[in-house]
């Protein structure tokens, strides 16, 4: 029997396939912490990624932002200072490492990047967005993920990038056909486009199209979404055979720490197995305080205080 994510060690997690993923993540019972950060600015701590930060206050799951998969690149790993990765950038040939193992060896967690379905003619309210290939949610994107050994993906779209429910269920077909990880499905906020962040038949598509986890965003988020509509959609996915993660994507991962617990057990009393917190910090990372009063609000201090002091050696 797998061991829960919130309790397994490094050298645990690091043998878990996509199904034992799953089971972990479901048997942890709503207190897996999964921290997005944008890992192509410079990081809020000298010498340390966001990744590790965030993973040092009590992230189970890493998820990277603006990660671009055909030329990976995530600035504060060792020799890989602001002005190496614009090297890269400008000479794409000179890439030659793996930021994902090397994060894994770091951080001893999951790491997962985000990738946009995004449809070139959508038109988006407010200014349209323009992202790299290697962000986008094609057949390449997916096999290069695949190849440098990402745990998860999650589909989804930044603020002006266009994307629309129906093309995430159609980029989840294309993932299960490319990649072999966790697939998360789904939308923290409108990402410009004007239609209902997440319905019944939006669902039922992404179940159907093989998604493992539906994304929601998080209650006390995004207007007009309360805790009724968002159990409603947690029961449905599991009754689809789907785990849940709430999402705070609005930039509110970056107010004080009432709003954080808050939120928190707002989204844990809906029933969500995973609660997301966002970007919008300094340099790209939510405020280190703020991961960890979410942990302490969602899993007491026995369990934040095992995952902070927990070795990656173990």
């Amino acid at each position: 029997m797998v061991k829960r994510l919130i309790s397994a060690t490094a050298s645990e997690i690091r043998k878990m396939n996509r199904d034992e993923m799953f089971e972990s993540i479901k048997a942890s019972e709503g207190r897996v912490i999964v921290s997005e950060n944008v890992c192509v600015s410079a990081p809020a701590s000298d010498s340390t990624t966001n990744a590790e930060l965030a993973a040092a206050f009590g992230a189970d799951m890493l998820l990277l932002n603006v990660f671009d998969c055909l030329n990976p690149v995530v600035i504060g790993l060792p020799g890989m200072g602001l002005s190496d990765a614009f090297d890269i950038w400008k000479d794409p040939s000179k890439n030659t490492r793996n930021p994902i193992a090397e994060l894994k060896e770091l951080t001893g967690r999951l790491i997962g990047v985000n990738l946009e379905p995004v449809a070139e003619n959508q038109e988006t309210m407010g200014e349209k967005i323009t992202i790299s290939d290697g962000r986008k949610s094609t057949a390449e994107t997916f096999q290069a993920a695949e190849k440098l050994g990402v745990d998860y993906i999650c589909l989804t779209g930044n603020p002006g990038t266009g994307v629309t429910n129906e093309q995430i269920a159609q980029a989840i077909r294309v993932g299960k056909e490319n990649y072999s990880g966790l697939i998360i499905a789904g939308k923290m906020h409108s990402a410009g486009v004007d239609e209902p962040i997440m319905t019944k038949e939006a669902i039922q598509q992404f179940a159907d199209a093989g998604a493992d986890i539906l994304l929601l965003p998080a209650v006390g988020t995004v207007p007009g979404f309360d805790q009724q509509e968002l159990k409603e959609a947690v029961k449905m996915a599991k009754s689809l055979g789907m785990l849940t993660m709430s999402a705070i994507g609005t930039s509110q991962e970056s107010a004080s720490p009432e709003t954080i617990r808050q939120i928190a057990l707002w989204n844990k009393m809906c029933g969500v197995d995973m609660q997301h917190i966002g970007d919008a910090g300094y340099s790209g990372v939510a405020p280190a305080e703020n991961i960890y009063h979410m942990s302490l609000a969602i899993r007491g201090m026995k369990h934040t205080i095992q995952i902070m002091a927990r070795s990656i050696n173990r």
